[in-house]
């Protein structure tokens, strides 16, 4: 029972971290193993190669950069959507080792919503924070991202069922939210393309057509 609720935990817990902050779980868990502070599953084991925790380290230090300018981190989230997530679904499935394909494309399929749902709600947020004028509030989201990341890879070693129940709620918050974003969202959208048209001439309140008889009637 414990070697189960250990192994979703670090199968879901970094596919979360990797939706958050991709290089940052891969770099923590390589150093992690490295330093023989965790043992890491045999399918996992790649992570503590020295070539691609350079890799990982390298990218992060761009990442650390480009998450803090306004708009540069809208872009660089949306450029990972398509890295963090199947990222995300790769590791929880080779978090569970050698399983039927069944269970490893059930794995897939959770790894890959959990990142999602990660991913979504970092850039999701911080596209609301570009709408600040002042830069604070980027960096300290940036910040809060990249220790939660830390944390969560923690956690999954440390208290997994812990994290399996943050997951829970989680994703039971973000499903109920994301109706009200999607909203609040469209609604944005429509009130900034309305505001290109504001000099247009106004139909009368009572719903009729402006004509130019009715123009001509009135002078």
């Amino acid at each position: 029972m414990n070697d189960t609720i250990a192994a979703l935990g670090l199968a879901l817990g970094a596919a979360f971290t990797a939706g958050l902050n991709l290089y940052a779980t891969v770099a923590a868990l390589g150093l992690a193993a490295q330093a023989g502070a965790i043992q890491l599953p045999p399918d996992l084991q790649v992570l503590a190669h020295p070539g691609v925790i350079a890799v990982a380290l390298a990218l992060y230090v761009v990442e650390f950069f480009a998450d803090k300018v306004p708009y540069v981190d809208s872009a660089w989230d949306a450029a990972h959507t398509f890295i963090r997530v199947p990222a995300g679904a790769i590791l929880a499935a080779r978090a569970l080792g050698p399983v039927s394909p069944p269970l490893e494309f059930a794995a897939v399929l959770a790894g890959g919503s959990v990142a999602l749902a990660a991913h979504a709600t970092k850039a999701t947020t911080r596209l609301a924070l570009n709408a600040s004028p002042e830069p604070f509030s980027n960096w300290i989201a940036s910040v809060a991202e990249d220790v939660a990341a830390l944390v969560g890879v923690w956690l999954v070693f440390s208290h997994p069922l812990l994290m399996l129940g943050f997951l829970a709620a989680f994703v039971i918050v973000v499903a109920w939210m994301a109706p009200k974003v999607w909203r609040g969202l469209r609604s944005l959208f429509r009130r900034e393309g309305g505001s290109g048209g504001s000099g247009r001439s106004r139909a009368p309140e009572g719903g009729g057509e402006v004509t130019l008889g009715s123009v001509q009637q009135g002078r």
